[in-house]
């Protein structure tokens, strides 16, 4: 008898290895553009690194808000961008977080165990009031579910308003942080690249590392077979059903795991700010910033979520500091420095973002990947 050969040795590649994971880790759906492959890299990387890049309070609030709303925003578009159902309710789940965390907090402690009370609380409030709208509304036509809807998130905002006892009224809730959290924790005594590694760092991080698995969590549900149910429904409803798959069914289970996403996101933001006020994550106005982030970036693309987000909030945080100092620069000039004095910041915004969506009409990510490049 023959000996059995060795086994013949295949040679490691290691790029191959890294690129599988990757690909793995987005699902299989790459940004399929190298200038938006580094936008999303240089967003990272800049979230990922702000602690100790930028010194002050303000850009690390600005950064902690980009990730809490790029969640929101992603979860928006799974509804919007993905299944084609217009909803105003979207705030109402981002409050229902905010609120489960803050009330843990404040009735029964600032303790690791009443952030787990307050948030599951809140993820079951969500999922029964998304389930509730879906299986009741979405048998209607797309303009009547969201008047319900709008009908619904306003009744929340004055139920939160109203329940002073509970929610604060208009006040809000302020809170004390798990221990852990606070800024006079100190979890290492020296400074780490001249950061302290104190409880603030600590909470950043925990918002950026929980955002950042929401979002890739949100990423691998609209590339999944639900993913793409989803989608054929949105193009074609009446196809979608005589091929046998329950509409109703679908788009509910999207206004669920939507909802939950959104709930997280208002947990993060509230445990982020230490309140929680009706202005804070139920406005309308918030509603209104998320459509315009959604249509920025570009619907039906999570990679929207990111761009829309990152360049709303930076504009939000920084175009009122650019504006004064162009208006002081041209002091001398007529009419100019009135044009664009601090005070007309709103204004100037609203025109970049008429502009931005008459350029791109399919949204930031929607013309890089027609460009390819």
């Amino acid at each position: 008898m023959t000996a059995t050969s060795a086994p013949t040795n295949i040679p490691f590649d290691e790029t191959k290895v890294r690129s599988g994971v990757l690909q793995s880790l987005l699902s299989s759906d790459p940004p399929r553009s190298r200038v938006l492959s580094l936008i999303l890299v240089a967003i990272l990387f800049l979230l990922a690194a702000t602690p100790f890049l930028f010194s002050g309070s303000q850009p690390l609030s600005t950064a902690a808000k980009i990730c809490v709303f790029i969640v929101l925003v992603a979860s928006y578009d799974l509804l919007l961008g993905y299944s084609g159902i217009v909803s105003f309710a979207h705030t109402m789940f981002f409050g229902i977080g905010g609120y489960g965390v803050a009330i843990a907090l404040e009735r029964l402690g600032a303790a690791w165990t009443s952030v787990g009370i307050g948030l599951l609380a809140a993820l079951a409030l969500s999922a029964a009031l998304a389930a509730a709208i879906g299986l009741l509304s979405l048998r209607v036509r797309a303009i009547f579910f969201s008047m319900i809807t709008l009908a619904v998130a306003s009744a929340m905002a004055v139920l939160a308003s109203q329940l002073s006892e509970i929610t604060g009224g208009e006040d809000g809730l302020s809170f004390q942080l798990p221990p852990a959290l606070r800024p006079a924790f100190r979890l290492l005594s020296e400074p780490v690249f001249g950061t302290a590694v104190n409880g603030r760092l600590l909470a950043y991080y925990l918002v950026f590392f929980v955002s950042l698995g929401v979002f890739l969590l949100l990423l691998r549900v609209v590339n999944s077979p639900f993913g793409r149910v989803l989608q054929a429904i949105r193009e074609n409803e009446f196809r979608a059903e005589a091929l046998g798959y329950r509409v109703v069914a679908y788009r509910t289970a999207a206004s669920v795991i939507s909802a939950l996403a959104a709930t997280v996101a208002g947990a993060l933001m509230a445990l982020w700010l230490r309140y929680n006020g009706p202005d804070t994550t139920l406005s309308f106005s918030i509603m209104i910033d998320i459509l315009l982030m959604v249509v920025i970036g570009g619907m039906g693309t999570m990679y929207g979520a990111v761009i829309g987000a990152a360049l709303f909030v930076l504009a939000q945080s920084y175009l009122q500091v650019l504006m004064e100092a162009g208006s002081s620069a041209v002091a001398g000039v007529p009419i100019l420095p009135n044009l664009i004095h601090p005070d007309r910041w709103l204004l100037w915004l609203g025109a970049l973002f008429i502009v931005s969506v008459y350029a791109f009409p399919g949204g930031i990510v929607g013309r890089l990947r027609q460009r390819g490049n």
